[in-house]
């Protein structure tokens, strides 16, 4: 079997300089657990909602926000990504994930065409 096979075509882009605030709009109104970060439709990167929400402070839409919890929100993605993430090219073994998945500390794996250029994700 081959991951194109159970991948997920659905897939949520954000680039390098967008705002933490477009990821929390995201994973607030999509049932997503990653976005692939990319740089001219290249993959470079990938936000998870855990990397998300430990960089958010929790006082965040409480009564006892601050502007400096307010400011987290304003950071770049490219300050939590995790880059030159695991990947695997189209047409590659579920084997292939599987030991990635389990040789790693991920819960994804962007699949990408040669180009770099996210087609799918793999994840647990």
């Amino acid at each position: 079997m081959k991951v194109d096979d159970i991948m997920s075509t659905r897939l949520v882009t954000v680039e390098m300089d967008d705002r933490l605030e477009t990821a929390l709009r995201i994973f607030s109104n999509a049932p997503l657990h990653h976005l692939l970060v990319i740089e001219e439709g290249r993959l470079v990167g990938v936000v998870s909602d855990r990397d998300l929400f430990r960089a958010l402070s929790p006082n965040i839409d409480t009564a006892a926000e601050t502007a400096k919890d307010r400011a987290t929100l304003h950071k770049h993605i490219h300050q939590i990504m995790s880059r030159a993430p695991a990947r695997l090219y189209s047409g590659a073994s579920l084997d292939e994930a599987i030991t990635i998945l389990a040789e790693h500390p991920i819960s994804c794996i962007p699949i990408v065409s040669a180009e770099q250029h996210p087609l799918g994700i793999v994840s647990l």
